[in-house]
């Protein structure tokens, strides 16, 4: 890690500008975030700034096993399913409560569907390098029949898994006799039976379809499913690479930003995600703050990109932390394919793909860290790599803090609601209270002294139901989900 720091600690920097409203700037053109609700609920209210606990997964216990700590979190596309997957190289797999026959309504609740080794510690003999078993990424792929399939990586392999239920056996293939021992010598049955499927209990299988691999020389940091269901990007620091489903044993580079002499290196990427409607478009971002569009149709290697993201440095906010806090940790289209969010240390983002000069909206996520920077760049906290999520109708943003805490945005009223995650409130149908920060001088009651925030107790992966109201958020080893439908159902 100290390594990596050193190499972050050189690049240039780019600076984020104070905020500016898209509402004034964008007319009735804005796709995503033109709806009002005069009644103030749906996407336009408030909503999304009220949520209440469903349920937690996890242990209870004081101290975190490295293993059990969740490294990534995905609902499938229709939310029916949530994927986690652990530093222990496991997937863990829940799946909805199903409807209430009573009422009709559903409940916001998750149960475990499948647990399965993903990965396994591994050794590079050649480099003598250790390959952790954590999951890095997961990501589902469109459902085509009663299956489901999704990839997940840890730092150096990709791997296809499918996932199905098993439901019927097949029986009477005349190899047993009537009290269940085989026929053997050559005996033959005296009588045939018409081989046929029985009924049998509910079972889940989880069978590794594909294994992608040696592809990468650095670790992998993103992998992206195109629109066409037929191909994945996978980025690590220095190389981007194109993979089909269906062929293991070659990949084509399409983004290569090694330099022939690695003293000469400024910058590497943080992540990269396919547009979600145009196949031959997709994204990656920077250390550097910058985000590169790139078109597929203009060159097979998409060194040259199409379009390039980045704001104009204020040269009079520069400080030593410049460059380490403007870097991207995270980069997501909204579904519209219209818009993107980028998560810095400090702040998100919002950018118009029409736009590559300045973002269309930027939300300050914890400003009030800007004066502990250097007792973060002693704990390392300062290289957290935070993620960000859009919700359903691309209304709303959500990303991670420290002590817990996690931040909602509303796009349309620019209010925003930092929440807690913790057991202290998880009563059932709890309303979360919205948490402040106090930045010194007189603390008022309900306010936490930034003095005395937990980084230890951090959120770093969040995930948006894409259809409901309903959010999961991973902190540490616990998995928490809320939904902002106070009237929900909850079975006891």
């Amino acid at each position: 890690m100290a390594g990596m720091h050193s190499l972050v600690q050189c690049y240039s920097s780019k600076l984020l500008t104070p905020l500016w409203s898209w509402a004034v700037n964008n007319p009735s053109d804005v796709s995503v975030i033109n709806q009002t609700d005069k009644t103030g609920s749906g996407p336009s209210g408030n909503d999304d700034l009220l949520w209440y606990f469903s349920q937690v997964k996890g242990t209870m216990d004081d101290e975190v096993s490295e293993p059990d700590i969740i490294s990534t979190v995905e609902f499938n596309h229709d939310g029916e399913l949530l994927a986690t997957g652990d530093k222990g190289g496991r997937v863990v797999i829940f799946q909805r409560e199903p409807s209430n026959k009573a009422t009709g309504s559903r409940s916001s609740e998750y149960n475990v569907y499948s647990t399965f080794q993903s990965h396994e510690p591994e050794f590079d003999y050649l480099k003598s390098l250790e390959i952790e078993e954590k999951i890095n990424k997961i990501r589902w792929l469109s459902q085509r029949n009663q299956a489901h399939f999704l990839l997940s990586t840890n730092d150096k392999t990709v791997k296809l898994w499918k996932v199905s239920e098993r439901e019927k056996q097949a029986v009477g293939f005349n190899l047993r006799d009537e009290d269940g021992q085989l026929h053997m010598g050559g005996v033959r049955p005296r009588t045939l039976v018409v081989p046929h499927y029985e009924p049998m209990e509910l079972m889940i299988e989880a069978s590794p379809k594909k294994v992608f691999a040696n592809a990468h020389m650095y670790h992998i940091n993103s992998i992206s499913v195109n629109s066409d269901d037929e191909t994945y990007l996978s980025a690590d620091d220095l190389r981007i690479n194109l993979w089909n489903l269906e062929i293991t044993d070659r990949s084509f580079n399409i983004v290569d930003i090694k330099p022939e002499n690695m003293e000469n290196l400024t910058e590497v990427i943080t992540a990269a995600e396919y547009h979600p409607k145009e196949c031959h478009t997709f994204v990656y971002s920077s250390s550097k703050g910058t985000i590169r569009l790139c078109d597929m149709r203009e060159s097979a290697l998409c060194d040259q990109h199409a379009k390039i993201f980045e704001e104009p440095e204020d040269p009079a906010s520069r400080s030593f932390f410049s460059e380490i806090i403007s870097s991207i940790s995270d980069v997501k289209f909204s579904h519209s394919g219209r818009y993107m969010i980028t998560r810095d240390y400090l702040s998100i983002n919002v950018w118009d793909l029409n736009m590559e000069n300045k973002p269309v909206e930027s939300f300050q996520v914890h400003e009030y860290l800007r004066s502990k920077l250097c007792s973060l760049y002693e704990n390392d906290c300062i290289f957290d790599k935070f993620e960000c999520c859009w919700n359903g109708t691309d209304s709303a943003i959500m990303t991670g803090s420290y002590n817990n805490f996690f931040r909602v945005f509303d796009c349309n009223s620019k209010k925003d609601v930092t929440l807690e995650a913790s057991r202290e409130n998880s009563r059932q149908r709890a309303q979360l209270k919205s948490k402040k920060v106090s930045q010194g001088g007189k603390r008022k009651k309900d306010e936490v002294s930034v003095d005395s925030l937990d980084f230890n107790r951090k959120i770093l992966h969040t995930a948006w139901h894409p259809k409901d109201k309903i959010i999961a958020v991973a902190a540490t080893n616990n998995l928490y989900i809320f939904d902002s439908n106070n009237s929900a159902p909850h079975p006891r």
